[in-house]
Parts: C-alpha cells; sequence; structure tokens
C-alpha cells in the first residue's frame, strides 16, 4: 500500500466499488500521512478494506482522480507508459480509423488516463492538459507518445477552465509557459474521407477540429444530394464540405469567427473537384440572429445544420442551456422546408440525452412543426464510452424530417 491513505465516509464506497474515475471530496472521512497534491495514494473504506489507487488533489472537488482497481498495480513510469501505448493499440485495430489521418489517441478517463487529451493530425500530436495527475505525469506520458507514434512534433495545450479547478484559482504561470511548446504557425492539411482540411493546431477550437462529428459528417451527407444547406457554427465548414461531397448544390455556412470562416473557404480551394457548379458561401454572422433574419425574409433551406458550442460547462447551467437549445432549435425548425433536414447537436455533458430530446420536442411545439427522429448520433469510435464512466458520453445528436 502507499504510505498515504484516503478513508471514506460510511456509505460512501459505492462509486469506488463500482470503478467510477473520479472521487469527490465530500466523499472522504479523512487522509492518513502528508500526501502533497498530485502524489499517489491508496482508498479505503470506513473499515478499511482497500478499494482502489489513485492521485489526489485537495485543492480540487475531485478529490482523487483513481487509475487502478488492482492492488498488485504500481502507478510508477511503466504504469503510465502502458496507459498510453494501451489506448493506442485500440485505436490502431478499430477499423472505422482506416480511411482518415486525423485521430483521438487518447481520450482522458476512457483510456484511464484522466485529464489527458491526445489528438494526431497528419503527423502531429496536440496534447491537451487539465488535471494535475496527468500535469505531473506530462514528461512520462510525453515520452510514451513518442514511443508509440514517433510524432512529427507535440504541440501542448490547457484546458484552462479545468485545469484552473484543479490548482484551486488561476492556473500557475510556470504550467502555462512548461506547455507553451513549439507547433507549426501554418495549418497543416488532414484528410477525411477523401476530403482535405487545413487545420490550425495552436489558435484552433479544441485541439484544431472536431474529431468527435467524423462519422457524423458522413451519415449526414447522405441526405444532401440536390438539397440547400445551411451549416450553423460552421467553424472550419467541415460539414458543409462533406454536403457539397454529397451532392448538395447549395452550401451556407454561418460562424461569428472570421479566422474560422477564413479557412473554411481555404478548404474548399484545397477541394477544388467540389467548386464546379455549386455554391459555397461563408457568412460571418451570430447564428441566433442570423437564423431569426432567414425566417423574416421567409429563406429556407433543405437541410439545416445546427452544432454549437458547450452551452453548459456544470449543471448549475442545465436550465438556462436548455433555454437556449429550444431558441435555437425552434427557430431553426422554421427555415426548413416542409419534409426536410434538422440535424441538431449538444456536446454539453450535464445534458443528457433524454432532455435534449424533450427540449427538441418543445422547441418543434413551439415552431408548430412536425419533427420525426431518424437518426440518432454519438461521438466516433476514437472517443469511447467506458462504462464505468457515463459521462465520457458528452455528445447527442437527432437527425429529424421536419414537417
Amino acid at each position: 500500500m502507499s504510505s498515504a491513505v484516503v478513508v471514506l465516509k460510511s456509505g460512501r464506497d459505492r462509486s469506488v466499488r463500482q470503478r467510477h474515475p473520479r472521487l469527490f471530496a465530500s466523499a472522504i472521512k479523512e487522509v492518513s500521512g502528508k500526501p502533497r497534491d498530485g502524489d499517489v495514494v491508496d482508498v479505503t473504506d470506513n473499515k478499511g478494506e482497500w478499494l482502489a489507487r489513485g492521485v489526489i488533489n485537495r485543492q480540487a472537488q475531485i478529490a482523487v482522480r483513481l487509475l487502478t482497481w488492482d492492488r498488485d498495480e504500481t502507478v510508477d513510469e511503466a504504469f503510465w507508459r502502458r496507459r498510453v501505448h494501451a489506448a493506442i493499440a485500440r485505436r490502431k485495430c478499430d477499423p472505422a480509423l482506416k480511411h482518415t489521418d486525423a485521430i483521438r489517441w487518447v481520450f482522458g478517463e476512457s483510456d484511464g488516463l484522466p485529464g489527458l487529451i491526445v489528438d494526431g493530425y497528419a503527423g502531429w500530436l496536440v496534447a491537451e492538459i487539465s488535471t494535475l495527475a496527468a500535469w505531473r505525469a506530462l514528461p512520462i506520458l510525453t515520452d510514451a507518445l513518442n514511443e508509440a507514434l514517433a510524432p512529427r512534433g507535440i504541440v501542448q495545450r490547457t484546458d484552462e477552465e479545468r485545469l484552473a479547478h484543479e490548482f484551486g484559482g488561476a492556473v500557475p504561470r510556470t504550467v502555462r509557459e512548461a506547455l507553451n511548446d513549439e507547433a507549426p504557425s501554418d495549418p497543416i492539411e488532414i484528410h477525411e474521407r477523401g476530403l482535405r482540411f487545413w487545420v490550425n493546431l495552436c489558435r484552433g477550437q479544441k485541439t484544431g477540429f472536431y474529431l468527435d462529428q467524423r462519422d457524423n459528417r458522413a451519415r449526414l451527407a447522405a441526405y444532401c444530394a440536390e438539397a440547400t444547406v445551411l451549416n450553423g457554427f460552421s467553424y472550419t465548414g467541415a460539414f458543409g464540405l462533406h454536403a457539397l461531397a454529397g451532392g448538395a448544390v447549395r452550401v451556407v455556412n454561418v460562424d461569428s469567427s472570421r479566422e474560422a470562416l477564413a479557412l473554411a473557404e481555404r478548404n474548399l480551394l484545397l477541394n477544388d473537384d467540389l467548386q464546379a457548379g455549386r455554391r459555397y458561401e461563408c457568412v460571418e454572422a451570430d447564428v441566433f440572429d442570423y437564423l431569426r433574419d432567414l425566417r423574416a425574409r421567409d429563406e429556407r433551406f433543405d437541410v439545416v445544420i445546427l452544432d454549437p458550442p458547450k452551452f453548459a460547462h456544470h449543471p448549475g447551467q442545465i436550465e438556462r442551456a436548455a433555454r437556449a437549445y429550444k431558441d435555437l432549435n425552434r427557430v431553426g425548425m422554421g427555415i426548413v422546408n416542409r419534409g426536410g433536414i434538422l440535424a441538431t447537436f449538444s456536446c454539453s455533458g450535464v445534458v443528457d440525452a433524454a432532455l435534449f430530446q424533450k427540449i427538441i420536442f418543445s422547441a418543434a411545439l413551439e415552431a408548430g412543426r412536425e419533427a420525426r427522429i431518424i437518426e440518432r448520433l454519438t461521438q466516433a469510435s476514437d472517443h469511447p464510452v467506458l462504462l464505468s464512466f457515463p459521462e465520457a458520453e458528452y455528445l447527442k445528436g437527432l437527425i429529424c424530417r421536419i414537417e
């Protein structure tokens, strides 16, 4: 056992026994020994039965990031290396990833590596750090990634909001400086199902590209033959290019980021075979306002795609997020041609699939439209959901036929 032991309160051991990787401070009765934040600790129930082992951080609400339920498994350098290699091996045997060179190699708790996201882009890696445990193990994790993938380089980024919670406030300057690795100054080219995209590894949202929507882009393209398509919250236009590849005759990308739209236009030029005889527009605007303007002008589309950013970061924001989702989809349905398609998404993990469906139902009632779900969508296979950690299933989407 570790020299430091976390003892749980009576009746608060259920989640640990069910191998949930997060142990909250409210479940802890006492901590024996004098562990520093970032040290490995053992966890026992109220009677002293050994349950698990993890990394402690008493500055955070999630006080222990649980790593192993095997009493004989030591959390050392070899442990971290094994976890990285195992995560990569799982993706290398995934047939769904054979048609792209942009892959999520590590997905946090789902790969037993809490606080570490690693995305690969045509030989480059972007590692995003969001926990003290991952920060402390970063040199080992980086070595393991170099061993397993021999990348052209590793760009290190932080999830500032989550990491601030880990440090009890602002992210220390030393952490920021250590994570400012060199990265390519220009966008790099990636490939997905025969299409080509530019990705900005330094300034792009998330790690530069929405890898979680990969399969959904292909599914939605199947509904775009001879269609007019509105791509709301388009970012760099990936849904729009897939729509063109599916036969769309007009695509309008709408986003508030001028930089993202500039890259969307460059992406069209990169796929010059999609330009002939088709209209591809990029509009810099607030999507909510733009949808209302379209409705006022009675302009409609055959396919409307709504993929907004996260509206709720924690449970206290669910009610506000629900209102935003309902308003967005109510107006969005109003510009779908009768018999057309609404593809709507939520990446807010605290808004579960059942609640999201209820929100879309309410939006349809208020819009006076009849909506039928014809497909349910989720995140791509390189974003797996560990059954003991259902919170990993954050992305949900519905393809609806609107009458």
